[in-house]
């Protein structure tokens, strides 16, 4: 087994502008299961690496975004464990740009440390992402691979991620988790009693994210709340930069503005509404995607915007 299964801390949460409410908070820290295969990454990359590894697969292939949590994860994956990996990022005006202006970006400095290679399509051919002519031609570029798709979501991903939840997880009324593609909270729905509510907060904007989810799951005991995505991927505001940096100062706990973040906000803004009842016991997942911080931070400097601490 390369990633081991192992259950991340609990730790309850006090935050004063939920002080008055008779709810209890906690969250489950997947962000501290590994210094650079963080949160939901190592779970999704846990049987996929596996997988390579019993096809006897040299090569692992997959696709992101320049500050994407998957990219960097999957190169860390790659060095520990022995693979070459290859990076498919969107984004063909990267590829114009020097090694110097490369290494600017945070994510992609890291990936390229841990051995990663890169390969920039544009934004158009990026799209193409999951037809077989396009893997043919990666292919033809890079050899026989092991693809990983965008995201790292596939069965084997969300096999992995129903080990989020444990024995001990069974007395929370409600589980909540930040979405991207869906995988992560495929995962916990199936880990989960029906009993039991799961929200899903996506970090994108619209709708479409409850039909990937139905792809891997058959029970009815969640929803998709999509109040929270603060306008779309990787866009964030002053208000959810002044929450993530008062939710650290109070609680100690880091939060990635693109996924953890907004689903916190979310949370806390419908408990400071009431949206639970009395008595509820609430478990918030930590999906990780801290290194994506200092990417955002970079795009906020430009903007001349307050930083997340």
């Amino acid at each position: 087994m390369l990633l081991k299964n192992v259950s991340s801390r609990v730790e309850q949460i006090f935050f004063s502008e939920i002080a008055d409410k008779d709810v209890a908070v906690f969250m489950k820290r997947e962000d501290e299961l590994h210094p650079f295969i963080s949160g939901n990454k190592y779970r999704k990359l846990k049987y996929n690496l596996e997988q390579a590894q019993k096809e006897n697969q040299e090569t692992i292939v997959t696709f992101g975004g320049a500050y994407s949590n998957h990219i960097a994860a999957t190169a860390a994956a790659g060095k520990e464990f022995g693979f070459k990996t290859i990076g498919v990022i969107r984004g063909d005006e990267l590829a114009n740009k020097s090694i110097v202006d490369l290494h600017k970006n945070p994510t992609l400095k890291f990936a390229a440390t841990q051995g990663m290679e890169f390969h920039f399509v544009t934004r158009t051919a990026y799209r193409k992402k999951t037809e077989t002519l396009f893997i043919q031609e990666l292919k033809n570029i890079f050899g026989e691979f092991y693809l990983v798709p965008e995201g790292g979501t596939n069965q084997l991903a969300v096999k992995g991620c129903a080990e989020i939840l444990d024995e001990n997880d069974v007395d929370y009324d409600v589980i909540c988790a930040a979405m991207g593609t869906g995988g992560t909270l495929a995962g916990i729905i199936n880990a989960s009693s029906n009993e039991q509510k799961i929200i899903g907060f996506p970090s994108l904007k619209g709708d479409f994210l409850a039909a990937e989810v139905r792809k891997f799951v058959t029970k009815n005991n969640w929803e998709v709340n999509l109040d929270y995505s603060f306008g779309g991927y990787g866009k964030i505001n002053t208000t959810l930069i002044h929450f993530i940096n008062a939710f650290k100062k109070e609680t100690r706990i880091p939060l990635d503005p693109v996924y953890t973040g907004k689903m916190v906000f979310g949370i806390i803004d419908l408990i400071k509404n009431d949206y639970f009842a009395k008595g509820t016991k609430i478990l918030l997942i930590h999906t990780g995607g801290l290194q994506g911080i200092d990417g955002m931070n970079q795009l906020l400097i430009k903007k001349k915007s307050p930083l997340i601490q």
